[in-house]
C-alpha cells in the first residue's frame, strides 16, 4: 500500500532524473522560440486568417482540423508547434514546482511563464477572429516575454556550469548578430528592394539571439565580475528591447533613426563588455596564479 501510495511521485522523480529538469527547460525554451519564429512566418506571409479565420480549427480534413492550403499549413503549424510549446511550459512548471532542489527562483519564472500560456492563447485566437494591430502587437509582446521568463530560468539552472569564457562569446556572438539585424531590417531599403517574408524572419531570428547574448552575459557577468565591467552588460538587455521595439516600427522612416541609434549604443555596449570582462578574466588569472 505505502508503495502505490508513493508510485505517482517516485515515476515523475524517475522520469526527471533520468532527462533532467535543466534539459527539459532547455527544450521548453527551444519550443518557445520556434512558436514565435513560426508566428512571424504566418504574419509575414499573410497566412494568419488562412484558415478562413476558423480558431482552432481550420479550412480542410475532418471537422476542419487540417489545413486546406499553403498558406493554411502556415497558420496551421504554427497553431501546432504553440500546442507543444505550451504542453511544455505547463511540464517545466510543474515539474519546478514538484521539485524540491529546484531554486526558488526559478520556479517562480516558469509558474508565470506557465500563467501567462492561457492569455497568449486567448490573444492569439483574437489575431484571427478580431485581428487589430494592437491585438497583434500585444500577442507578440506576450510571446517574447514569456521567451524572456523561460530563458532567464534556463540560464539560472545552468548557472554553475557557465564562466566569465561564456560572457565573453556572449558578447561575440551579440556584435556578429547585431550588423545581421539591420542589414537584414527595413532601413536598409535602398539595397533591399523588399522587406520579405524570409528576411522578416531571419530577423526575428537574429533577435532572439541577440536577446539571449545579452541576458546571458548579464546574468553570468554578475555572478563573475564586479565594479565598472558589470556597467556595459546591465545596459544591454534594456537596449536589445529598444533596437526590438523599434526594429518592429523601422518601416516607418521617422522611426528609422532610433533604431539605428539604438543599435549602434548597443554595438558598444557589446565591444566594452568584451573589452572589460577580457581584461578582468586576466587579472583574476594573475592574480590566481599569484596565490599558488
Amino acid at each position: 500500500m505505502s508503495y502505490d501510495n508513493r508510485a505517482p511521485d517516485s515515476r515523475f522523480r524517475s522520469l526527471i532524473d533520468r532527462f533532467g529538469f535543466p534539459h527539459l527547460l532547455t527544450v521548453t525554451l527551444v519550443m518557445v522560440a520556434a512558436t514565435i519564429l513560426l508566428g512571424i512566418a504566418a504574419k509575414a506571409t499573410g497566412s494568419g486568417l488562412a484558415c478562413e479565420a476558423n480558431w482552432p480549427q481550420c479550412d480542410a480534413g475532418p471537422y476542419n482540423l487540417l489545413p486546406g492550403s499553403l498558406p493554411s499549413f502556415y497558420e496551421w503549424f504554427h497553431r501546432f508547434v504553440a500546442m507543444f510549446a505550451g504542453f511544455a511550459i505547463i511540464g517545466s512548471a510543474l515539474a519546478a514546482w514538484r521539485l524540491p532542489d529546484v531554486d526558488r527562483r526559478v520556479t517562480g519564472l516558469v509558474v508565470l511563464g506557465m500563467v501567462l500560456t492561457p492569455v497568449q492563447v486567448a490573444l492569439g485566437r483574437e489575431t484571427v477572429t478580431t485581428y487589430t494591430m494592437d491585438i497583434l502587437s500585444l500577442h507578440f509582446w506576450t510571446a517574447v516575454l514569456i521567451f524572456t521568463l523561460f530563458l532567464v530560468a534556463t540560464v539560472l539552472v545552468w548557472a554553475h556550469r557557465l564562466t566569465g569564457a561564456h560572457v565573453t562569446g556572449a558578447l561575440a556572438v551579440g556584435i556578429i548578430a547585431l550588423p545581421a539585424h539591420v542589414t537584414l531590417s527595413p532601413v536598409v531599403g535602398s539595397e533591399i528592394s523588399s522587406y520579405s517574408p524570409t528576411m522578416q524572419m531571419a530577423q526575428y531570428g537574429v533577435t532572439l539571439t541577440l536577446l539571449g547574448a545579452a541576458i546571458v552575459a548579464t546574468m553570468i557577468g554578475r555572478r563573475r565580475f564586479a565594479g565598472r565591467v558589470v556597467a556595459p552588460l546591465l545596459a544591454a538587455p534594456p537596449l536589445v528591447i529598444a533596437v526590438l521595439f523599434f526594429g518592429r516600427q523601422a518601416v516607418n522612416p521617422a522611426l528609422e533613426m532610433p533604431y539605428l541609434v539604438a543599435a549602434a549604443a548597443l554595438f558598444v555596449t557589446f565591444v566594452a563588455g568584451i573589452v572589460l570582462t577580457r581584461g578582468a578574466d586576466d587579472s583574476i588569472g594573475a592574480a590566481d596564479a599569484l596565490s599558488r
